[in-house]
């Protein structure tokens, strides 16, 4: 049997397992198939069937592509001070390739063939100065011989500034993405819309074909991304035979992804309790935003009967307390994990917060905690994390050189 602490790590990407036991031998075997794994088959466009559970929602998938590295892994996360008997798992959605991308790639796939399929010749997203989702747009669309254009909201006093070339910038100014800045004032007043209509306005009149991505890529089309990550963790469930997970926790930016999980595991075999733990916006804006994507696929649902949102935005998006770095660090020197600051890393930090404070309300239970990416962010947070970054020193050669000196003068 694969062992708890590597479900599916032993597979490739893209992969169709069929699971065959012999009893004579007490062993396991594995047919796999891979569009991944085939030459030529990474970057591919692929037609796309939903899972059955899935089938009767809207709007479902005619393509994707092969953008990313899947299944990703799942193992357990040995986590410090858990209440009684209480197991975290991670899955490693930071894994997913296509450039650190995490958790977006899974939307892209999708968003992207229905860019191409359309005849776009370039795509429009918009996002914070060190958006995630900004970066992987840029890098998704490079993959498919895309133009990309982002808009990028950054501080009144910056507007007007070069943005420099720390984290998901370096990124997006290397792919040769076009920016335009506007200020947080300005995003307030005009939205999201306005500001990627009228680029794409400009655009159109210039003789280009633009798409437009919505922020986070979180629209009824990018749902799918974790529909089918649903079916993902499925597989990994059935093939590890003694894995079952009560609690789901993921952080929650734009609310595509938690979303995804919440109907595919209210529709699937999972019927796992979803928590979304909000890093900017209140919980009523995520149950809201939750309910319009849903409706989107004509589930039929309530938002409210899916998932749960918690609050975990502390000092608000992108900001962090000393607190939050530190049990950033601290997490990262424990067990190896390094947590972005502005999702995982604030998702995880309220879940163990909760955990601490209520700790009978997880006793016992099997957590699957989703790892969204988001590791460029942090060279956005250098100055606050120096002081509390691991130490160095100037090694000591003076016993190699005397050495050295003594060896000279025996010869």
């Amino acid at each position: 049997m694969v062992p708890n602490t590597s479900i599916l790590q032993l597979f490739s990407p893209h992969v169709t397992i069929r699971r065959r036991t012999s009893t004579a031998a007490n062993s396991v075997t594995f047919a796999v198939s891979s569009t991944a794994t085939q030459i030529g088959g990474f970057l591919s466009k692929k037609p796309y069937t939903p899972p059955s559970w899935a089938s009767d929602l809207s709007l479902v998938p005619s393509h994707n592509f092969t953008l990313g590295q899947f299944p990703t892994p799942i193992h357990k996360w040995n986590l410090p001070n858990l209440p009684k008997d209480t197991e975290v798992w991670i899955k490693r959605d930071d894994l997913a390739g296509m450039e650190l991308s995490g958790n977006k790639v899974r939307k892209l796939e999708f968003l992207m063939a229905d860019a191409v399929a359309q005849g776009a010749d370039c795509v429009i997203t918009v996002g914070g100065i060190q958006s995630n989702h900004c970066r992987a747009t840029a890098v998704a669309a490079k993959y498919v011989n895309l133009d990309c254009y982002v808009i990028l909201v950054t501080s009144k006093l910056l507007v007007d500034e070069d943005p420099g070339l720390v984290g998901n910038l370096l990124v997006e100014r290397l792919l040769g993405a076009h920016i335009d800045l506007v200020s947080k004032g300005e995003f307030s007043k005009i939205g999201s819309v306005a500001l990627t209509d009228l680029l794409k306005k400009r655009l159109l009149e210039g003789g280009r074909k633009p798409y437009v991505i919505s922020g986070g890529g979180s629209n009824s089309l990018g749902n799918w991304g974790y529909i089918e990550a649903v079916r993902e963790i499925e597989q990994q469930i059935k093939l590890s035979g003694n894995v079952q997970f009560d609690d789901i926790i993921v952080a929650c930016g734009s609310g595509g992804t938690v979303a995804g999980l919440a109907l595919g595991s209210h529709l699937s075999t999972l019927k796992t309790k979803v928590h979304g733990f909000s890093v900017c916006y209140n919980p009523g804006y995520f149950y809201d935003n939750v309910q319009g994507l849903i409706d989107g696929l004509q589930s039929g649902l309530n938002s409210h009967d899916i998932v749960w949102i918690e609050d975990a935005k502390g000092l608000g998006y992108a900001m962090n307390t000393a607190e939050e770095l530190k049990f950033v660090k601290d997490i990262a020197a424990a067990t190896g994990i390094v947590l972005d600051p502005v999702y995982s890393g604030k998702a995880a930090y309220r879940m163990l917060k909760d955990m601490a404070n209520n700790p009978t309300k997880w006793e016992g239970r099997k957590v699957l905690f989703v790892h969204t990416g988001g590791l460029l962010g942090l060279y956005d947070k250098v100055d606050q994390l120096s002081s509390l970054a691991g130490s160095w020193r100037r090694m000591d050669l003076q016993e190699l050189i005397h050495t050295k000196k003594a060896l000279t003068n025996v010869a």
